[in-house]
């Protein structure tokens, strides 16, 4: 596979997932208290986007955009008619699009309707995108008065043709000027988004992005490296793999280099593309990685409910006729009127826990393996690996956080846990992942 796949499996993602580590009576039944929330409106469509995003030019935001202000009161609709199935949110994110088109009255309408519905506990985490350009400092403080303690702010690059290439509403001095307005609001936990991989984008310009956000300090970076979606304006002008993307062993490189640079400054690299101050991880998304159960609210949203994966409508208008119809039904259908609320097998369950916990540098406990899918599944999972295992892309690391030697088809311990090599087993994931659904979906 192409170097250039290693993040297809994106964050927000449709997965349907479960809690392998110990955890609470609430994650472990199903029960979700994470809220996702598709904020899909964007100055303009970004090149390499394949999110449900409605386009609302550089002048509309807030309450002078009919579009956003519908948008407000069809999603608080959807809020109002999801079930409360028992705990209250312990994190909640705002996602798009670019959230911080919202004004601070559509926010706190949002983050008040959730409340009343849910619960919203007193130490939530509550994370919401930003972009450059499109917030104003008594804005941030509007949003951090209604709940808000952490943003992401959507950098992706520190260079002006890059922006430029790459569709970007911003430039590379608005990037430092709203720095400067999420320090001024007294923003601690902030993260900065980067993405490799970029048409015409050298390891020289790589390096000097991370140089750039390692001089900023925030407490998380994400790094993704671009993936070309084909219904996308890069999947009309580039072909993967080929000039003038960066070839894969560059790809490869900037990989590597942004582990070298950003542990070397002190971030933990504690996700495939995450990387975190002590005690920074992004509590919501580790929800994802951890397969817990999450609602998912808004356009286009997925979430994963007491074992059902959850898929609203893409477009708008479907979305709207979606919602309107809730309220119609005793008991939503939240997959829509033609999909029957199905559970996925447990060999689907299996796998996809597989893909998202081999993300995190712990990886995947060995006994939540064992409790939840027995010893022969997890004998069968070892014994897939084993030509990763040779080639030192998957580790197994011990209770006490020593990593385990075996001899030659020995089998895996029953405690520690199982995890990708950083950074080549992570580098080659989506080989490694290919391998376990073939095998272990052949089973069934």
């Amino acid at each position: 596979m192409s170097i250039s796949q290693l993040n297809v499996m994106s964050i927000t993602t449709d997965y349907l997932t479960f809690e392998l580590e110990t955890g609470s009576q609430v994650a472990n039944s199903g029960i979700p208290s994470s809220a996702y929330l598709h904020i899909p409106f964007c100055r303009r469509r970004c090149y390499y986007c394949d999110f449900p995003v409605f386009v609302v030019g550089d002048r509309k935001n807030g309450e002078n955009s009919g579009t956003i202000v519908q948008y407000v009161d069809v999603l608080c609709q959807e809020i109002q008619e999801t079930p409360n199935l028992g705990a209250s949110l312990n994190t909640v994110f705002f996602g798009g699009g670019t959230p911080s088109l919202l004004s601070v009255s559509q926010l706190s309408n949002i983050l008040e309707t959730l409340d009343r519905q849910f619960g919203i506990a007193a130490e939530a985490e509550i994370s919401i995108e930003i972009d450059p350009g499109t917030f104003t400092l008594e804005q941030l403080r509007g949003y951090v008065a209604a709940g808000v303690n952490r943003v992401s702010l959507g950098t992706q690059a520190f260079q002006d043709e890059l922006l430029l290439s790459c569709g970007r509403s911003h430039s590379v001095a608005e990037i430092f000027a709203a720095v400067e307005i999420i320090r001024a609001a007294n923003i601690v936990n902030f993260s900065l988004d980067l993405i490799s991989g970029l048409p015409h984008q050298t390891l020289t310009q790589w390096q000097a992005s991370l140089e750039s956000a390692v001089e900023i300090s925030p407490t998380h970076l994400s790094c993704y490296d671009l993936v070309i979606e084909p219904v996308t304006a890069f999947g009309r002008y580039f072909q993967a793999g080929a000039q003038p993307l960066p070839a894969d062993e560059t790809a490869a490189q900037m990989y590597r280099l942004a582990r070298e640079i950003l542990t070397g400054a002190g971030y933990e690299h504690y996700e495939i593309s995450n990387y975190a101050r002590s005690g920074y991880q992004c509590r919501h998304n580790r929800v994802y990685w951890e397969n817990r159960a999450y609602y998912g609210l808004g356009m286009g949203a997925a979430s994963y409910v007491q074992g059902v994966r959850l898929t609203r409508p893409r477009k708008t208008q479907e979305y709207y006729q979606w919602v309107r119809g809730l309220s119609a039904r005793n008991s939503p259908n939240l997959l829509g009127e033609s999909q029957p609320d199905l559970p996925m097998s447990e060999n689907e369950v299996l796998l996809e826990t597989l893909m998202l916990g081999l993300r995190l540098a712990s990886g995947l406990s060995l006994s939540g393996l064992v409790d939840k899918f027995g010893e022969k599944t997890v004998d069968r999972i070892w014994q897939c690996l084993q030509p990763y295992w040779r080639q030192g892309w998957v580790e197994i690391v011990r209770s006490d956080g020593v990593r385990a030697t075996l001899r030659e088809g020995e089998k895996p311990p029953r405690s520690g846990h199982l995890r990708l090599s950083d950074p080549e087993g992570f580098l080659f994931s989506n080989t490694i992942l290919s391998t376990l659904f073939s095998q272990l979906g052949e089973d069934h």
